[in-house]
């Protein structure tokens, strides 16, 4: 269970998804599960952009569990960021010297048939994949890394599937994806999205807008204000009417480089 928070006169809440909720679903990563067996069944691959500090880490994991159970294909699971593979040497590293809390899910991959591309002529032959694999890489939202070159290649064939694995910020490459477009800039030049694409919000470890104002609701006072920060303004807004409506409390979205002197 959550600690409660402590009483506090001035309160920064983040607002990331502070207009939506997240989905509910009975089979964690169902719709990920099955765009992954479709994509196998046609002949595809699966790429999974992923951020390389920890949520490749995740990613990985939950592949394991859907292989465990039999929810996904046995195929091969290639990790292709540098950045993602040294964080995974140190949480294996952590886990093998038994330093992790005993209380956290195992984090035992051994049933994934994982190869890791460390080179970058590895990470090349990546970018057409000769029979169904799925290629986790970075960066999470296709802004830059290996991942933007398996994004140019695979993109066009239809038999392949994408899988956003994190918030899709405006202006990236990913929540273009999300928003439906039909062709992509890459390296210059406009490539055909062809592939399918699906969001698996699931591995969000952002609170929604229920969880936010139940948090604020758990506060033993009223704070005399409320500052919502890391979000879009659309979600700001939507979050501050919720919150303002609910509780009737002085809540602020400030303005980007807005200065704030808190006593």
């Amino acid at each position: 269970p959550r600690q409660p928070p402590p009483a506090a006169r001035t309160v920064v809440l983040e607002s990331t998804y502070g207009d939506r909720s997240h989905p509910v679903s009975e089979q964690p990563h169902a719709a990920m599960a099955a765009t992954i067996r479709d994509a196998v069944a046609r002949g595809g691959s699966v790429l999974m952009p992923a951020f390389a500090i920890d949520r490749t880490e995740v990613v990985l994991r939950t592949l394991s569990e859907l292989l465990r159970d039999g929810l996904i294909p046995d195929v091969p699971v290639h990790v292709d960021s540098p950045m993602a593979l040294k964080a995974w040497d140190i949480y294996r590293a952590a886990d093998l010297r038994h330093e992790l809390r005993a209380d956290l899910p195992p984090r035992v991959v051994d049933n994934l048939d994982l190869h890791y591309a460390h080179s970058a002529q590895e990470s090349m032959r990546l970018n057409n994949p000769a029979s169904p694999c799925i290629v986790v890489s970075a960066s999470g939202m296709g802004t830059g890394g290996r991942v933007v070159h398996h994004l140019q290649s695979m993109l066009p064939d239809g038999r392949n599937a994408v899988v956003l694995t994190g918030y899709q910020a405006v202006g990236t490459r990913g929540r273009a994806l999300v928003d439906g477009v039909r062709q992509l800039k890459m390296f210059g030049r406009y490539v055909p999205v062809r592939a399918e694409v699906v969001m698996d919000d699931e591995f969000s470890v952002h609170a929604d807008a229920d969880e936010l104002l139940s948090w604020l609701e758990d506060l033993p006072e009223a704070p005399e204000q409320v500052y919502l920060v890391h979000g879009e303004e659309d979600s700001r807004e939507a979050l501050a009417t919720r919150i303002r409506n609910a509780t009737g409390w002085l809540v602020i979205v400030p303005r980007l480089g807005e200065r704030v002197r808190v006593d």
